[in-house]
């Protein structure tokens, strides 16, 4: 194997590619990316057994081969190089008790790694691309950024740790929450769309990877087998293993008979919940918001600490009322709200509210589950 690639392009591929790499591998081969140079292109690939991730860059291959090197050294060797040609070029590592061997040299500064043999390397999943659908990955990117903050980081419900993406027909509807919050988003597939329904229950981690790894004008492959979902686009691929299990039925927690509804500038309500938050000294961040004709009333009280209040002018329709919320939750949900302004529904005290774009488009929602407010 013999190639010359620019600093920036390998320090760019490795970054993409070294982010599938398990910081702890239980596999000593896992701490490896798989570098394949052939034509005039370089592929890196790594995994963590979960989740794949692969991509081609150019270079100049005058001896294509593959090798499996450690990912750490190459991402920090690729950051202290001057911006030069990069030139990788196997070599024998006998002697080093190693079959596998690369020199890597930049201008004056030369390096040696010791990588193992490529055939370790696990394979990545079989999905027929044939049988899948397209989709913008701008598109896709709107339905993670909106929905994927509300997901559950706890592991007593693990279901809950996972996306869940609906396709049916030319939609889909994108869901997450942990019980407490959810964010739920629906776009129309167009004519690319999905060819046959599913329930997809997707890791963060891998939509994540779609996030950066992909330009949002890209146009991705998107295919499914009965374990993994895959996402392919001219040059990269990202692989993920599915979470296995029903998911709750999130449109029964989605109140339908809300009767009270406010509409109030988003930034300005994001400030005053950031402003009295201050205040709220207590696990749950609890914040009091008092809903009243022409008035959106803030207050916090935290024993042997001290109380905060605020008001906020807003648009309202109903009989006043008094609820109190999590102030994180919200702080979350209104720095997802795509509009000016956000359209407040819920109808009692101990009830879910939501909270929606004014303008109702797209078609977003989201829910937050209320406290108990303490006198």
């Amino acid at each position: 194997m013999r190639f010359s690639i620019t600093r920036e392009v390998l320090q760019q591929g490795l970054g993409a590619t070294a982010s599938a790499v398990p910081t702890r591998a239980a596999l000593p081969v896992l701490s490896n990316i798989l570098i394949q140079a052939e034509d005039d292109a370089v592929r890196l690939s790594g995994t963590d057994m979960s989740i794949f991730v692969s991509l081609e860059v150019p270079a100049e291959v005058s001896e294509p081969g593959v090798v499996a090197l450690p990912a750490r050294q190459l991402l920090e060797i690729s950051r202290v190089l001057d911006d030069a040609p990069v030139k990788f070029s196997a070599v024998d590592a006998q002697a080093s008790g190693s079959g596998t061997g690369v020199g890597i040299e930049c201008g004056r500064s030369k390096f040696m790694l010791y990588g193992q043999a490529p055939d370790e390397f696990p394979d990545f999943p079989e999905v027929d691309f044939a049988t899948g659908w397209e989709m913008s990955a701008g598109d896709l990117q709107t339905l993670i950024e909106r929905t994927s903050f509300a997901v559950s980081t706890e592991d007593s419900r693990p279901i809950l740790n996972g996306i869940l993406w609906q396709l049916h027909g030319g939609g889909t509807v994108m869901v997450a929450t942990n019980g407490h919050r959810l964010a739920k988003m629906q776009q129309e597939l167009g004519d690319g769309g999905a060819a046959a329904e599913a329930d997809l229950i997707i890791p963060p981690k891998a939509l994540n990877q779609v996030q950066k790894l992909y330009p949002s004008d890209a146009v991705l492959q998107i295919a499914r087998s009965d374990n993994h979902l895959a996402f392919r686009s001219v040059d990269r691929e990202v692989f993920t293993s599915l979470i296995e299990g029903p998911y709750p039925n999130f449109e029964q927690v989605i109140p339908k008979d809300n009767d009270k509804s406010a509409t109030v500038n988003r930034a300005a309500l994001e400030t005053a919940v950031r402003r009295v938050a201050v205040m709220a000294d207590d696990p749950t961040k609890r914040v009091r918001l008092s809903f009243t004709e022409g008035d959106l009333n803030f207050k916090v009280q935290t024993p042997d600490l001290g109380e905060a209040e605020d008001t906020l002018s807003l648009d309202y329709e109903g009989e006043d009322i008094e609820i109190g919320f999590n102030a994180t939750y919200l702080l979350e949900v209104l720095r997802h709200m795509p509009d000016e302004d956000v359209h407040i529904t819920f109808k009692a005290p101990e009830r879910a509210a939501t909270f929606s774009p004014a303008s109702g488009e797209p078609d977003y929602l989201c829910l937050v589950m209320p406290l108990r407010i303490l006198d």
